[in-house]
C-alpha cells in the first residue's frame, strides 16, 4: 500500500466515522416524536354528584396541556363533556356525552326546552340519553366512561375524555 492509498483509505473511514458521529443525533431527533405518547384517553375530574340536579344535563370544559411532536403547549380547552345525573336506584348515577355532533363535529347545545340536545350546523338532535332525534346524525352522542371516586354520599365524577370520528356510524376514537 503506498502511502498516497494509505491517507485516501485513512480520510475515507475518518470522514464515515464523523459522518456517523453527526448522523446518530440526527436520526434521534427525527424518531423522538415516534416515543411519544399521543392522543391517547386521561381521565379529569369535572364535579361533585351533588353539584349535579337529575335529569338536568350540564356541560364542563376539559382543559388540558397538548402536546405535538415537538411542542408542549399551555393549558387550554381541548373539548367539552355533557352529564346527565340518572334517577336515584339507576345503574349509573350519572352518563357523559362528548360535546361534538357525530355528524360533522359542531357543538352540541342544550336545547331551549333543556329536554333535548341540539347541533346548530344541520340541526342534528339527540334526547338526554344520546339517541338521535332525527336522521341527520349517522350515530347517537358519543358515551364516556364515568367513575365516581370518593365518599359515597357525594363522590366526584370523573370521566374518561376521548375524541371520536365524525361522519361514521361506528365509535372510532382518534389517536
Amino acid at each position: 500500500m503506498t502511502r498516497r492509498d494509505f491517507y485516501t483509505y485513512g480520510t475515507m473511514v475518518l470522514g464515515g466515522l464523523m459522518s456517523a458521529a453527526l448522523a446518530v443525533p440526527g436520526v434521534a431527533y427525527l424518531l423522538d416524536p415516534l416515543g411519544k405518547r399521543r392522543g391517547s384517553a386521561r381521565v379529569y375530574p369535572l364535579a361533585k354528584l351533588s353539584e349535579l340536579e337529575v335529569g338536568i344535563p350540564r356541560s364542563f370544559q376539559i382543559v388540558d396541556e397538548r402536546q405535538d411532536a415537538w411542542v408542549n403547549y399551555p393549558k387550554e380547552p381541548i373539548g367539552t363533556v355533557w352529564l346527565v345525573r340518572q334517577a336515584p336506584g339507576s345503574a349509573d348515577p350519572v352518563i357523559a356525552f362528548q360535546a361534538e355532533c357525530p355528524h360533522l363535529g359542531c357543538a352540541v347545545n342544550l336545547a331551549p326546552e333543556k329536554n333535548a340536545f341540539r347541533c346548530p350546523c344541520h340541526n342534528s338532535s339527540f334526547t338526554l340519553s344520546g339517541t338521535p332525534g332525527n336522521k341527520i346524525p349517522p350515530r347517537g352522542m358519543d358515551r364516556l366512561d364515568v367513575e365516581a371516586t370518593g365518599p359515597p354520599q357525594d363522590p366526584t365524577i370523573r370521566v374518561k375524555f376521548e375524541r371520536f370520528r365524525s361522519q361514521s356510524e361506528r365509535k372510532i376514537p382518534l389517536a
